[in-house]
């Protein structure tokens, strides 16, 4: 079993550690800036890095869900590669919107077009098993045939 979820594995111990990441730089930013916590306002270069940060934080569990399901109910490879994607315009995201707020906007796009690739690949998975589990129906079989 493990040789099916190995690539999904390695992508969510990236994700945390990208996580891990973006905690920190607000953690730097708010010792730079003198803006101890539970206060979130200060100049807009502390401001843009913790929207950033926090902004990936709500992503994060969608992501989570939409990466695992796509790996095991469509092609592990896949999603492992996706998730890699997505892994890399989050960290764009987060850099550029550290920059500015304009340089946000092209990888926030894009990393959300790659979560709408693995909606599709995790709900057209998840429609191929319930159709074989319960119908009977191989539509892989079908398509090969």
């Amino acid at each position: 079993m493990l040789d099916q979820i190995h690539l999904l594995a390695a992508v969510t111990v990236l994700g945390v550690v990208e996580q891990a990441y973006f905690f920190l730089q607000v953690i730097y930013a708010r010792r730079v800036f003198g803006i101890s916590p539970p206060k979130i306002s200060g100049p807009p270069e502390f401001e843009r890095i913790f929207r950033a940060q926090v902004n990936c934080s709500e992503y994060f569990p969608i992501f989570l869900a939409l990466l695992w399901q796509a790996g095991l109910f469509f092609h592990q490879g896949l999603a492992a590669a996706l998730g890699l994607l997505y892994l890399y315009a989050r960290y764009c995201y987060f850099t550029g919107y550290r920059a500015s707020s304009s340089e946000r906007l092209a990888p926030i796009y894009f990393s959300a077009g790659v979560l709408w690739i693995l909606v599709a690949a995790s709900a057209l998975g998840i429609f191929h098993f319930l159709l074989s589990h319960y119908v009977g129906l191989n539509i892989v079989q079908l398509l090969t045939a």
